[in-house]
């Protein structure tokens, strides 16, 4: 089950950063998000996602200031979000929405 959340919430995360302005968003900002779609989660979880993500190259993070991270899709994460790609750990989307 555990596995099943995870999947989406990264899903969630690249839905999120492919409609941002910049197609960036940071660590508070995809919290908040997450929360919209059911998902409450600490900020060491979604920073743990962040971390996954971008170790298979479906985002790039930034370090602003001391500690905030900020993520930005890339075009691998652009085609898993659209679901053109699948990635393992990161659930498909649906047709037409999450």
């Amino acid at each position: 089950m555990k596995e099943i959340f995870e999947a989406d919430q990264r899903l969630v995360i690249l839905r999120a950063l492919a409609e941002a302005a910049g197609y960036s968003a940071n660590c508070s900002m995809l919290s908040c998000v997450l929360s919209s779609y059911g998902h409450q989660l600490s900020r060491d979880k979604v920073r743990a996602h962040m971390r996954f993500l971008e170790d298979v190259n479906l985002i790039t993070i930034d370090v602003v200031g001391d500690k905030t991270l900020v993520a930005k899709i890339t075009e691998q994460g652009a085609d898993v979000a659209a679901g053109r790609k699948l990635v393992d750990g990161i659930k498909r989307p649906a047709p037409g929405g999450i």
